[in-house]
């Protein structure tokens, strides 16, 4: 695999012409407290699927904390322990809570980019032998399609241009900032290893550059 550039490290590219906006905005009472739930529109007047969890006021300057979420219904929704992606949420939702400010990107990129339908069919190479990188690759797919570019329109969109980025991936760190997102600061967020997440938590060290312990 070709060594990934470090985005990081060029200057950050602010949109000339905003293409996303706040398009809706509700009180969402959770277990977790009152938060704001928001929806955006893009630049042709669709409503994006993706949309955000807001704590707080997070417009007008300083270092908010943000948590970027990919999708992922097995995990979110039905707690599958083959992964740690609902664990990171509930430690995200967990964190979002006390904060005086704070962002949840829910970004409808199940699958790493793949879809529910090509996940499954990842699922059933894994139980096979194969790593969730061979089984995408397999597929025909890269081993990430998640692009980074609309989550970093809805920040600016809400007035976010610095962030405490919650993550162990450098990918959401180099995408975010080639967006012109000051990622400021980068916080782990890292759940229990299971018995059956544990290679899958071992091949996103190992092949996907994830910092994990």
């Amino acid at each position: 695999m070709a060594p990934r550039p470090n985005l990081s490290l060029l200057p950050a590219l602010a949109p000339t012409v905003p293409d996303v906006r706040e398009a809706a905005r509700a009180v969402l009472p959770t277990r977790w407290g009152e938060l704001d739930v928001v929806a955006f529109d893009g630049c042709d007047g669709r409503r994006l699927d993706d949309f955000a969890l807001v704590k707080g006021d997070v417009a007008g300057g300083g270092v908010v904390p943000v948590r970027l979420h990919s999708e992922c219904v097995t995990g979110d929704v039905f707690r599958s322990l083959r992964c740690d992606c609902g664990d990171q949420l509930e430690i995200a939702m967990e964190r979002l809570a006390p904060a005086e400010r704070g962002v949840l990107l829910y970004m409808r990129q199940e699958g790493r980019g793949i879809g529910i339908g090509h996940k499954i069919a990842a699922y059933a190479l894994q139980d096979r032998g194969m790593d969730t990188v061979e089984a995408n690759l397999h597929l025909g797919f890269d081993d990430d399609l998640r692009e980074y570019r609309t989550a970093a329109r809805m920040l600016i969109a809400m007035g976010v241009r610095s962030i405490e980025l919650h993550t162990n991936n450098l990918r959401k760190v180099d995408g975010l900032a080639a967006h012109g997102i000051d990622v400021a600061l980068r916080a782990p967020i890292v759940a229990l290893a299971r018995v059956e997440n544990r290679r899958y938590l071992a091949t996103k060290r190992r092949r996907s550059g994830h910092l994990l312990p």
